[in-house]
Order: structure tokens, then sequence, then C-alpha cells
């Protein structure tokens, strides 16, 4: 299993993907979705949450701005608790619509799509 996750995390798709969570301004927030298809693999939202799981450390530093699709933080128990993740983007101006989903609306930063590949 080791040997797998290591793959994963040196393969083109994780390199793109570490690479756009590691621009994600403070006060910002994006989603797994739009890093999985800015990094050119639309359905891969899941691949994206497996590969920050084991991230570099550079990246683990800034992956509480990465959500779900509603703005939920989903990724909270990486971190302990969501009250965690909450507390980081509070930190960083972050406002919430509910107790663990942040305001999309305001916050949302969308990656640019440089990865993709036109079909």
């Amino acid at each position: 299993m080791g040997t797998a996750k290591r793959s994963q995390q040196s393969s083109p798709f994780a390199e793109r993907v570490y690479a756009i969570v590691r621009r994600i301004p403070p006060g910002r927030v994006t989603t797994y979705g739009r890093i999985a298809r800015a990094a050119g693999l639309t359905r891969s939202a899941r691949m994206v949450g497996w590969l920050l799981h084991e991230a570099p450390a550079d990246v683990a530093a800034v992956a509480h701005r990465v959500v779900n699709r509603n703005g939920e933080l989903t990724g909270g128990w990486a971190w302990g608790h969501p009250s965690v993740m909450r507390a980081l983007l509070e930190e960083e101006g972050v406002t919430f619509v509910d107790e663990y989903r942040v305001d999309l609306e305001r916050h949302l930063w969308e990656p640019e799509d440089e990865f993709s590949e036109s079909s």
C-alpha cells in the first residue's frame, strides 16, 4: 500500500494538484473538483482528497483552503476536528454560512485550467 501512495504522489497528476494547492491565496478556498478539473482529470475529486491526505509539508500547510463542492469542511478531520480547520480559515478572514460551511460566494478561488488537455 505504501508503494501505491508513493507512486501516486510522484505522478504528473499529483504534481499538478500540489502546484495548484500551493497557489490558493490566503482568505480564499477552492474545491476538490475544481482542483481536479484544473489539473486535467475532471472526475477525480476523490483522488485530489487522497493526494492531500499524503501531501508534502508545504502543501499540507495550506490544504485547509480546500473544501467540498458545497463549501463544507470535509477534510477537517485531518486536523483532528473540523473546528481546527475552521479556525485556520477564520484566521485568514474566511467567513462561514453554517458551522462548517464556508461562504463560497465570497471566498471561492478558481484555479486556471492550465494543465487541462483540450479535447
